[in-house]
This record gives C-alpha cells, sequence and structure tokens, in this order.
C-alpha cells in the first residue's frame, strides 16, 4: 500500500495462591447478567476501572454479559484480608445506562471521592479484568487507567473509549467516537463513515485509522514529533486553523494561538480530530 506523506504544521470462584514474588493474592470470579428496560441504542454501559484491561464485543443479543477476573494481592496476609475486606465494585443500573465502578477503598467514577485520593494509604493492590458482550448498537464509555488496553469489537453505537498507560484498538465502528490515551497506540476501523464529530488522542504513540473509501470529511491534525501520512486520494489542504487559547497568569491573561492542519477529503462533511505528540497520524483506505 502506497502513502502519501503530508507535513503538519506542528457465580463465584474464590481460591488464594502465592505469587512467584511472594506476594499474597485472592481471586474472585465475577458473573452477571444485565438485562436492558429500553432498546440498547438507547442506552450506554460505562466502565470505571483502574488497573486492568477492558474487553467489550457486540453480539444479537439484548443483555449485558459481565465476566470479571478480579485480583487483590499484598505482602501479608494480614494486609490482604484487609484489601478483601475493604474493596467493594459496584454496579448501578437506571433506565438508561449501566455503571459499573469500583466503590472502595476509593470511587473510580469521574469527579467522585477525589478528596479521599489523599487519605490512608493502602498497602494492597487490586486489579479487575472485564471481559463484556453488548447488544450491538449499544453506547459504550469505558476507561480504565493501568495494566492492559482497551478493545473493542463489533459494536455500532457511540463510542467513548480512553486509558492512560495503554494501547487502545477499535475494530467494526460505526458510531461517532471520542478515543483518548496518554502512553499507547490508538487503532480504530469503521466500517461505515461515523455521523457528527469524532476525536482520537494519544500523547506518545501512533494512531490509526482506517475508513471506507468514500470518506468524506473534514479532518484536523496535529503532531509535534511525528508526520501524517494517508494513502486517499481526493483530499484538499484547507487553510490552517488557528485556535485561540486563554490563560490567566498573576491577574495577566495570556493569549496562545495554535495552527492545526486542515484537510478535506471527498466534499467534506463533519469534522474528526487526530492529535498526537510523539507519534505518527495514519489514514488508510479500508481494504
Amino acid at each position: 500500500m502506497k502513502y502519501f506523506a503530508i507535513p503538519l504544521l506542528a457465580g463465584a470462584v474464590l481460591f488464594c495462591t502465592q505469587a512467584p514474588a511472594q506476594k499474597l493474592e485472592f481471586k474472585e470470579h465475577i458473573s452477571k447478567t444485565l438485562n436492558l428496560s429500553s432498546a440498547a441504542a438507547s442506552n450506554t454501559l460505562a466502565i470505571y476501572n483502574i488497573t486492568g484491561f477492558i474487553k467489550v464485543e457486540g453480539y444479537n443479543g439484548d443483555k449485558v454479559l459481565l465476566e470479571i477476573d478480579k485480583t487483590i494481592s499484598a505482602e501479608t496476609q494480614e494486609v490482604l484480608d484487609q484489601g478483601k475486606q475493604e474493596f467493594e465494585f459496584s454496579i448501578d443500573q437506571k433506565a438508561d445506562s449501566v455503571i459499573a465502578y469500583i466503590a472502595a477503598p476509593y470511587d473510580s467514577r469521574p469527579n467522585r471521592g477525589r478528596r479521599n485520593w489523599d487519605g490512608p494509604k493502602i498497602h494492597y493492590n487490586y486489579k479487575l479484568n472485564f471481559t463484556v458482550k453488548v447488544p450491538y448498537s449499544l453506547n459504550l464509555h469505558v476507561s480504565t487507567v493501568n495494566g492492559g488496553d482497551v478493545t473493542v469489537n463489533d459494536v455500532t453505537g457511540s463510542l467513548g473509549v480512553s486509558n492512560v498507560n495503554g494501547a487502545i484498538k477499535v475494530v467494526n465502528a460505526k458510531g461517532a467516537a471520542r478515543v483518548r490515551t496518554v502512553n499507547g497506540n490508538v487503532e480504530v476501523s469503521y466500517v461505515t463513515l461515523p455521523p457528527g464529530e469524532s476525536d482520537f488522542k494519544t500523547l506518545n504513540g501512533d494512531i490509526l485509522i482506517s475508513y471506507p473509501s468514500a470518506l468524506s470529511a473534514d479532518c484536523q491534525f496535529k503532531t509535534f514529533n511525528g508526520g501524517f501520512y494517508t494513502d486517499f486520494n481526493n483530499i484538499e489542504t484547507l487553510p490552517a486553523k488557528v485556535v485561540k487559547n486563554v490563560e490567566t497568569h498573576d491577574d495577566k491573561t495570556v493569549y496562545k494561538l495554535s495552527a492545526d492542519t486542515m484537510i478535506r477529503f471527498g466534499k467534506g462533511g463533519p469534522t474528526y480530530k487526530f492529535e498526537t505528540f510523539n507519534g505518527n497520524i495514519y489514514l488508510k483506505k479500508q481494504s
């Protein structure tokens, strides 16, 4: 495949084992089946994880199926027992959403209990690995921080996917997406052109997005140490879009201007944004 480079402006099973490093572990497998109270397309599954991978797969069904492998580890039996007692995983279900999160020792939901993170230090570790099946058209908002990648296959609803220390891979998407990580690649394949705006971002990694050959959109690109590459031919470079960011320091207002590369594919359309600091951006035709 030939690419053209375009320069940019800038039921539970429980057991305890002893790990090789003399850490004690408590493991539990959790299975949950959740019935949706309305159509999948009008529902959202949110998973707020801290440590561990998230794997989501769409299927031809009407239930959310959660398989979760929980591990708590510690140096001593006393601390391990404390972790077993304190750690709490919770699921909240409403008319239009299912929210899976860590309730204790810290609340993993956004903007919840952050003041408690500066409280007493815990001396045990915990990890949740999620393997999930959802109806094809369900909307997703899933995130983790450490210890694993996030993968989403065959989910056609809107997607909010985030990670910090790990990659993100989305296969056979159709909906608008907001996909972000810090350390890792972002890879997304679309089977149809997504409606509305989409946003893909990583700090240290490449962005690889594939679209059908009939791509028609206005795309905004930004990278500091990298380039933009595509095998689409029907493209037009648009005037750079200048963004004004206003910051206040010591009672003084500071205006910072940044210019992003704008490229029109086909006849133009919704805006798709791509940004990385240390990495390349690749847009390719579906093979």
